[in-house]
């Protein structure tokens, strides 16, 4: 469910997603298990709905310190800068994405690469980059 305004220019923005083996009655999440923040004024904007005990993840590539909370464990991905070394920064978020799969365990990299060559079909010059990105960001931790 995005949430997108006069944030997306330079603030915040942001999107719940509900991820379940059971039905979703309401994708709304007041206090969501993770977090990804993808940039500083996301991080701080955040940081205080994610319940105790969870993961927020924060790109270290754009978020540097503010994150107060010792009740949860923070997850750094340099996600910019692993994209800038694939030669695209836009793929920062399917280097967040791997990175977040991995640690989470929430769902298989090889569902996510079926999804994405699925989605990415029309565009298939788009496939490679996306592939590897996420990949980078899946094989980020050991």
């Amino acid at each position: 469910m995005p949430a997108y305004g006069a944030e997306v220019r330079g603030g915040t923005a942001n999107c719940t997603v509900a991820i379940s083996d059971d039905e979703i009655a309401s994708p709304v999440a007041s206090s969501p298990e993770f977090i990804i923040a993808m940039n500083q004024p996301s991080a701080l904007k955040f940081q205080n709905q994610i319940q105790s005990g969870g993961l927020f993840f924060i790109n270290s590539s754009l978020v540097e310190a503010g994150i107060s909370r010792g009740d949860i464990t923070i997850v750094r991905v340099p996600a910019n800068q692993m994209a800038d070394s694939l030669g695209n920064a836009k793929s920062a978020n399917m280097v967040m994405l791997g990175a977040f799969i991995k640690k989470t365990g929430l769902v298989s990299i090889s569902t996510v690469l079926e999804a994405l060559r699925f989605t990415l079909s029309a565009k298939k010059k788009l496939i490679e980059i996306n592939e590897r990105a996420l990949e980078e960001g899946y094989n980020f931790f050991k």
